[in-house]
């Protein structure tokens, strides 16, 4: 899938980083702490076909970091049910198989209700998730610049040049 910029009348996506939300080890984490960063957010799940795209988001994090990058990634269960696992044996996976590093947050919905915060925000301005392992790019002040569907692998040249265009700006 074509990724699609954000509408402009989407309205102020600043409003993706308000809020607390659980890491998978139940400490909080104050959103707006991740203003002043280019974001890759992402929906995940250990059971997927689209699995190891964590080493492929994994290297994208540690190869654009240093520049102001950060992935945070949403672990959800309600694609195609593809998340059994708890908090703790997500983080026990992703760490031991794909040595996922990047910010990892509470297992929740992100197409169904109740759905998490900050997919509730995404979703209404730039589309729900089609499956997991969808993409969204924020700017630097947090607002929702475009969607990469799963098809879009991490290492993808559409998903890095427009992570590298935001990071220059």
């Amino acid at each position: 899938m074509t990724p699609e910029p954000a509408s402009p009348s989407s309205g102020d996506g600043a409003a993706v980083l308000e809020g607390t939300l659980p890491r998978l080890n139940g400490k909080p984490d104050d959103l707006s702490d991740y203003k002043g960063k280019v974001m890759v957010i992402v929906n995940t799940a250990s059971k997927c076909g689209f699995t190891p795209q964590y080493k492929g988001l994994e290297k994208v994090f540690r190869d654009f970091r240093g520049r102001g990058l950060v992935v945070l990634g949403f672990p959800a269960d309600d694609v195609a049910h593809q998340e059994p696992r708890s908090g703790d044996e997500i983080a026990e996976f992703c760490r031991v198989n794909y040595g996922v590093s990047f910010p990892m947050f509470e297992k929740s919905n992100v197409k169904q209700e109740p759905l998490n915060p900050v997919f509730e925000k995404l979703n209404a301005s730039l589309g729900a998730p089609t499956w997991n392992f969808n993409k969204y790019l924020l700017d630097r002040q947090g607002r929702p610049v475009k969607h990469f569907d799963v098809s879009v692998e991490p290492d993808d040249p559409q998903l890095t040049a427009a992570i590298d265009e935001q990071l220059r700006d």
